[in-house]
């Protein structure tokens, strides 16, 4: 599996739970990793894009957090020195962090997150 392949896997999941799951709806990708060309890359730079961003972010405030952060990483792949200080620095500023190795294992953890039970909600 693919880091692509597991997030597109979290996000189809989420879809199909976000009529019971309404906080679902505000969870979305911030695209910051692939290949791009120069031009691309410029403009997503002049834009406002920074390197080490998480993957993911929950939109909703739980257990004492403003909202929560996801970085998927699939197999042996570990988080970047930028992700890492992000994460870091994130968590510092009140937010739930995390780095999931699949896509059940982040919507485990986005459930418990929201104060719900995983195994209602199919992981």
């Amino acid at each position: 599996m693919s880091e692509h392949t597991e997030q597109s896997a979290l996000f189809e999941w989420a879809a199909w739970h976000s009529e019971r799951v309404s906080a679902l709806r505000l969870m979305f990708a911030i695209p910051n990793g692939g290949k791009r060309d120069k031009a691309t890359a410029g403009k997503m730079k002049a834009e406002g894009v920074k390197a080490g961003v998480p993957d993911i972010f929950i939109s909703v405030a739980r257990r004492g957090y403003h909202g929560m952060y996801v970085e998927m990483k699939v197999g042996s792949n570990r988080p970047t020195k930028d992700q890492v200080a992000w994460l870091e620095a994130l968590a510092l500023e009140g937010y739930m962090v995390d780095v999931s190795f699949s896509w059940t294992e982040a919507a485990h953890k986005i459930i418990r997150y929201l104060g719900l039970y995983p195994e209602d909600y199919g992981v």
